[in-house]
Formats: C-alpha cells, sequence, structure tokens
C-alpha cells in the first residue's frame, strides 16, 4: 500500500480532470505555475506538492504513536491499525469533493505509512533466520516497488474517463483490505513476544517458524535481550547513549541518503517530469509503468544476491551507477530543454528516459530496498522500536522535504537539481564504504558485536 500512495500520486496529478477540479490554476495554462512560467515551471504549485507531501508529514508524526504500539502491543496489532488508516484514506480520496477533503484523505494515508513502516521491516526482520534475513527483508521493498507498478498500471488504464482519478484512488482499497484482514492471520514475532514477558507463547512461534522444537540456544539469546529490553522504560532516552549511536547515526544517515539521491522527486513526478521534456501524457504513463516494472524486477534480483554477496558491495556499486544516471539526465537537460522552448530531440527524450531507468534499477537492488533492512538489523532488541521510529520518521521527513520542494527547486535550479543530487550521491557512496559496517549472516540478537570491530564505532561501544 506504501508503494501504491507514492505512485498514484503522480500518475493523477498528470490528469487534466483532475488538475482542473482541484488544482485549475496549473490546468488553466500548463505552460505556467504558481511561481514561473516556462517548461521547468509549468507544474511548480505549493498546493499541488502540498497533496503529495502531506501525507509524509503527518506519517511523520505518527510514527511516535506507531513506537508505543508496537513496544507494548505488537507489531501485529500495529500493522491492523495501519490497515484502518488505509482504509479511510483510500475511502476519503476516491470520493473527495474539495482540496481540503483529498488532503485530509492523503494525511490518514499517511498514518497507514507511519504504523506500516514502524511494524512490517520489524515483523520480516524478527520471523527470519539470519542465513535468509536480507531477502527475506527486501519483500518490504519488493512490495513497495509492486504497489509502484500497480499503482502506475492503474493511472494508465483510468486516464482517459473523467472519473478515472476516482477509480484510481479507490482500487487502493484492495491492498488496504488485504493488509487489515492479512494482520488477524499472522503470528506475532517471538521477539515481541518475549519482550512483552509472554515467553512460553514466544517459544511455540519460534519453533513453529524455524520448523523445529531445536531453538533453545536461539531462544536463550531472545529471553537474555528480552529481559535487557523490558528493564528499559523510556528507550527515546536510552537510544541517545554512547552505545547506541553507532547504530542510530547509521540508521539516519541511510535514510536521509536514501532520499537525498533523489529516488521519490523521480517517483512522485516521473509521469509530470516527462511531459516537461516532451512526452505526452499518455506516453508519460507509459513511461512509468516502464519505470515501475524495471524497478519491480531488480528489487527481486536484490533479493537473490543480497545474502550471498552482503549489503555493503551492492551499495557501492549502486552509487557509481546512480551518479552516472544523474550526471547524464543534467547533461541531456542542459543541452536541450530551455525555459522557453524544447528543444530535446526524440532520441534525446528517450536517452533522459533512459537514464531514469539506469538510475531507477540501480536504486531498486540497493539504496531502496537495503536502507530499510540494514537499519532494521542494527538495533539492539532494547531500543529497536524506538530506532525503528526514528529510522522511519526520518525517511519520512525526507520524503516530505522532496515532495514539498522538488518542483519549485526544478523551476529555480532548471537542470542543476539533478547536479544537487548527483553531489549527495558522493557523499552516500564515501558513507558506505566507510561508516557503514557489513551485516550480512549476523543474528540479530549478536549485532553489537560488530560495532565493536569497526574502526571509528568502536570508540563509542
Amino acid at each position: 500500500m506504501f508503494g501504491y500512495v507514492i505512485g498514484i500520486s503522480g500518475g493523477v496529478s498528470a490528469m487534466k480532470v483532475f488538475l482542473a477540479k482541484f488544482f485549475p490554476s496549473i490546468s488553466r495554462d500548463p505552460s505556467k505555475g504558481s511561481s514561473g512560467s516556462g517548461n521547468y515551471c509549468r507544474y511548480n504549485d505549493q498546493l499541488l506538492q502540498l497533496f503529495t507531501s502531506s501525507t509524509y508529514v503527518v506519517g511523520l508524526i505518527s510514527t511516535f504513536g506507531a513506537s508505543y504500539t508496537t513496544r507494548n502491543l505488537g507489531r501485529k496489532p500495529t500493522m491492523l491499525i495501519a490497515g484502518i488508516f488505509y482504509l479511510v484514506g483510500t475511502v476519503l480520496n476516491a470520493g473527495a469533493q474539495s482540496l481540503p477533503m483529498l488532503i485530509i484523505g492523503r494525511d490518514f494515508l499517511g498514518c497507514g505509512i507511519g504504523f506500516g513502516n514502524q511494524a512490517t521491516p520489524l515483523y520480516l526482520s524478527e520471523v527470519a533466520p539470519p542465513h535468509l534475513r536480507g531477502g527475506l527483508n527486501i519483500l518490504f521493498q519488493l512490495n513497495i516497488t509492486t504497489g509502484i507498478l500497480i499503482a502506475n498500471l492503474v493511472n494508465y488504464f483510468t486516464a482517459a474517463y473523467p472519473w478515472g482519478w476516482r477509480l484510481s484512488f479507490a482500487l487502493g482499497g484492495i491492498p488496504s483490505l488485504l493488509l487489515t484482514l492479512g494482520s488477524f492471520v499472522l503470528s506475532e514475532t517471538p521477539n515481541s513476544l518475549i519482550e512483552r514477558g509472554y515467553l512460553t507463547q514466544g517459544k511455540q512461534v519460534l519453533e513453529k517458524i524455524r520448523g523445529t522444537d531445536q531453538v533453545e540456544e536461539e531462544f536463550n539469546d531472545l529471553v537474555e535481550v528480552g529481559v535487557a529490553s523490558s528493564l528499559i522504560k523510556n528507550p527515546f532516552r536510552d537510544i541517545i547513549r554512547k552505545k547506541n549511536l553507532p547504530p542510530l547515526i547509521c540508521a539516519i544517515c541511510l535514510q536521509f541518503f536514501q532520499q537525498a539521491g533523489g529516488i521519490n522527486a523521480i517517483m512522485f513526478y516521473s509521469p509530470v517530469l516527462f511531459e516537461t521534456v516532451g512526452f505526452g501524457s499518455n506516453a508519460s504513463l507509459v513511461s512509468t509503468v516502464v519505470i515501475g516494472g524495471i524497478n519491480a524486477v531488480c528489487t527481486i534480483i536484490s533479493m537473490v544476491v543480497v545474502d550471498r554477496f552482503g549489503r555493503k558491495i551492492l551499495l557501492l556499486e549502486a552509487g557509481v551507477q546512480l551518479f552516472i544516471a544523474q550526471v547524464g539526465i543534467a547533461i541531456l537537460l542542459g543541452l536541450g530543454l530551455k525555459d522557453s522552448v524544447n528543444l530535446l530531440t526524440p532520441m534525446q527524450a528517450m536517452a533522459v528516459v533512459l537514464m531514469v531507468c539506469l538510475f531507477i534499477s540501480g536504486f531498486a537492488w540497493s539504496w531502496g530496498p537495503l536502507a530499510w533492512l540494514v537499519a532494521s538489523e542494527v538495533f539492539p532488541l532494547e531500543v529497536r522500536s524506538a530506532g525503528q521510529s526514528i529510522t522511519v520518521c526520518t525517511n519520512l521527513l525526507f520524503t516530505f522535504a522532496m515532495a514539498q520542494s522538488f518542483l519549485s527547486m526544478l523551476c529555480v535550479l532548471k537542470y542543476g537539481i539533478f547536479i544537487l543530487f548527483a553531489a549527495f550521491l558522493v557523499a552516500m557512496t564515501l558513507f558506505a564504504a566507510l561508516l557503514l559496517p557489513e551485516t550480512k549472516g549476523i543474528p540479530i540478537e549478536e549485532m553489537s558485536g560488530l560495532w565493536k570491530r569497526h574502526w571509528l564505532w568502536r570508540r563509542f561501544v
């Protein structure tokens, strides 16, 4: 559902009927935004950006409530709450009669994102065996990319109808309902049960998910960290203790760099971007469907190789690939797309699409899934709910900033915005090379030893 929310907003923003109803200033003169004119400023409208970004600032705030429910009620009830928020938001968006109603619906979706992103990565990392944890945890990102692809397909087929945008929003009720009903079927994680004192049930679930009753060693490790966790009364205060700073800093940096490279600017506004470089509305939607497909396929590749090659090598390779793609986009737009005239040839416009595809593919098998995976692995159990809350909060904070500012920055910086993204990608790659430890194959309850062997972080722990 998170992926569907990401994908659906960009597509409906390119639908003329939707723009005419909620953003008439853009609809009346598509060559002018609210703060400028020309190719780079045609969609520069603060309310249009608020339609996308409000979801994420509300999601950011809701993560703190989600942290409480995850720690005190469990991962399973938190996912149920997320599903209910998603359902309410879907109904409000599909039936929206005014811009405030539309944005309130998006805010309910934001609450769903905050609760869902808090619980789901934790759930996956805690039920997975260590040697498969990477691939199974990437199921979270795979479902995001699948949701984006489905949203792109829905937008393509509904764009021709005057009520198509309503149907695009309404179909989000299907994954919302699946999440809500699925939360009744799932077992709670053994980590959560043991942390809350349900030792017998925790051991039974552990035996069930491992497929054997020979789980004494793992169970004893979980009990040990569970006892330590139960003694922590304020995990948000404990997480800033010196020994917990290395995973906290790494988790925050992972989320910052994931967004600073420009991924959600491209995913949110790819139909708008492709229309800007000269594609018609239908052609731009087709291009986003292709991108969604590449995104999903490359996420599957990440699932297959992450536990074989490790996290760092994928992050480092992708850093180079993403840098090349963003510089390529900047050069192509700088040469051919001027304020008042589009000099891009069809071949150059297609090259922009290819550069975007190169960027999406590299992101999808690296920083997309692995920023969530590594952040869910590195925190000790006693502060894991707080750590995941801060992880989600950081991600949504920078997602909000990007969604609210990208079209305005595109208007001001023009093709230079992609050079700015490339600069962040250089810093991102250096961070992965020098400061991020490899977590492949290390049991979560033994993760603290990882920091003691790192050249920098051992000074903290």
